[in-house]
């Protein structure tokens, strides 16, 4: 329930904090007062879009808060889900900056506003005239049925069963298509595979056969490269490791006599030593090189294969051609694998089709059987409403497929006159009618657990009279199981709430500012001896007030 709503600089509100109680109130005042701004500062915190319009002084920030009792509607799920604190009285707050920006926080943590309007829809139900339009709804009167039947849990499991259901369809759809369009490329794919693997690819062979081709290309010159390298290091008579052997022995015969040359000595014989490795080395690369044309012809063959193969796939190296190769073979056995794979899938949804037939038609038969008590409910509690000949009944059809509700369509068939044929209630039902079959509904709808705050906006907009106190019966009736507000303008309500709330306007040198504040006892009787007589009051209008309120 709405505990406490606190209202900063939203529209003509300057600052306002009211304390709601339980049960039954009623809020009146003038036309123009301020009950709609009211509800706008509410809307807010249920999520709606805001902008800077709204802000009565444009320079500040608006600020809406709302503190809720919530432990009777079992949330603590949907706050953990969310990543929220949970407590039994919950904050919501909503900010909205001079510049437009908005804020929401549930519990001091930030939340967007799907998370505002999804909580908000388990915290307050604000009906207003044009809400009579989900009597237009059919799945708005399957779910009234299903709350009446006490379908709550038969139906949670049944809609978790049904969403695997569905993913389960989904799949199928795809592995099918997929079958479909992976059959329709079964050649296609076959061919390039086969071409791929009959290529024998094998990682890093393409840098070594370029290496390969590269040398065998230009053997001759390399041979001559190598022959006259070898020849100045070890043949000639001035080859370099003569002149090195001779520059060791003329060290070495100093070295006694002069020491210091010993480092150089030793420099000069590592050289020595490190040119006679060299030099066998180069001979030995000099063996290994000679010309070969039948080798180099395969090489380049080899080649020639590979970067056709790259430029067909539209890639620059032979592993992502292996992994091409890879891909196609997966593909092949996908394929192979698609009709097991179907089979299999259409075996698991036959069976969670035939679960959730059977779910389906336990839904159907506590439905069923709750429709009789339903409507004569129903129309126990409008005859009263200056509706005696109204009759209703609750059709059944049976969907052609499994829907996320089960098997069934609801339809409400009404009628408000004896000689008239039930139809289909948005069809023929008044506005008038509409907004007394709705109070109805959400009357029997209250006796649910964890309903939550319901506020009539002038739902007895049209009626007046012994209807309209029917009407507030209704509404005091739903406040013992739930928070109902009701928005009025008829004595005969207002008389009705356990609390009753009076919005105004009061006018300083530069502005207009709206309130709402609790009455008294005494302001109640003058509040409504004003409602019954008009502005001016008359003894006898006091006393019609005290009367109305002693009969409620």
């Amino acid at each position: 329930m709405l505990k406490t709503l606190t209202i900063d600089n939203y529209a003509l509100i300057e600052h306002n904090c009211i304390d709601f109680a339980a049960g039954f109130s009623v809020i009146t005042g003038e036309t123009g007062a301020g009950k709609s701004i009211m509800l706008g500062a509410l809307g807010l915190l249920l999520g709606k879009k805001a902008d800077v319009s709204v802000l009565k002084n444009a320079a500040s920030k608006c600020y809406v808060e709302g503190v809720f009792d919530v432990q009777a509607y079992g949330l603590q799920k949907f706050f953990a889900e969310n990543e929220l604190d949970y407590d039994d009285e919950c904050i919501i707050r909503r900010e909205i900056a001079s510049n437009g920006k908005s804020r929401a926080f549930v519990n001091d943590t930030p939340v967007n506003l799907n998370v505002l309007k999804a909580l908000g829809e388990h915290l307050l139900d604000i009906h207003s005239q044009h809400q009579n339009l989900l009597l237009n709804n059919a799945n708005f009167q399957l779910d009234v049925v299903d709350v009446v039947a006490g379908n709550d849990e038969l139906l949670k499991t049944y809609k978790e069963k049904y969403a695997v259901y569905r993913q389960g369809l989904l799949q199928l759809k795809k592995m099918t298509d997929a079958a479909n369009q992976d059959n329709a490329n079964l050649d296609f794919v076959q061919f390039q595979f086969n071409q791929l693997d009959d290529a024998k690819l094998v990682a890093g062979e393409q840098e070594a056969l370029e290496a390969e081709q590269n040398t065998l290309a230009n053997a001759e010159s390399i041979r001559e490269g190598l022959s006259k390298a070898c020849w100045i290091l070890n043949e000639g008579d001035n080859n370099v490791l003569a002149s090195l052997k001779d520059a060791v022995t003329a060290l070495t015969d100093i070295s006694a006599a002069y020491a210091q040359v010993s480092p150089e000595l030793e420099r000069v014989n590592s050289a020595l030593i490190d040119l006679k490795d060299v030099a066998h080395e180069l001979d030995s690369h000099m063996n290994g090189v000679e010309a070969n044309p039948a080798r180099l012809e395969q090489v380049e063959a080899r080649l020639n294969l590979i970067y056709s193969l790259q430029q067909k796939h539209k890639v620059d190296s032979v592993e992502a051609l292996i992994a091409l190769r890879n891909d196609f073979e997966r593909q092949l056995t996908q394929i192979d694998s698609y009709d097991e794979d179907i089979a299999n899938l259409k075996k698991q949804l036959a069976v969670q089709q035939a679960e959730l037939k059977k779910l389906a038609a336990n839904l159907s038969e506590n439905r069923k059987k709750t429709a009789p008590k339903l409507v004569e409910e129903l129309c126990g509690l409008l005859q009263p409403m200056n509706m005696p000949n109204a009759r209703l009944e609750v059709k059944f059809d049976v969907t052609p497929t499994l829907t996320d509700c089960g098997t069934d369509a609801v339809s409400f068939l009404f009628s408000a006159n004896k000689d008239q044929t039930l139809n289909p209630i948005a069809s023929i039902a008044s506005g008038g009618e509409m907004a007394r079959v709705m109070l109805c509904l959400k009357s029997v709808l209250s006796r649910s657990l964890g309903m939550p705050t319901i506020i009539f906006d002038e739902i007895d907009t049209g009626v007046s009279g012994d209807v309209a106190s029917k009407m507030g019966t209704i509404m005091q009736q739903m406040g013992k199981y739930m928070q109902v507000i009701s928005i009025t303008h008829l004595p005969q309500i207002a008389a009705k709430g356990a609390s009753h709330y009076m919005v105004y306007k009061t006018d300083t040198a530069d502005s207009t500012i709206s309130h709402i504040r609790q009455l008294n006892d005494d302001e109640r009787v003058e509040q409504l001896a004003r409602m019954l007589s008009g502005s001016e009051l008359t003894d006898a209008a006091m006393q019609n007030a005290r009367e109305l309120l002693k009969s409620n």
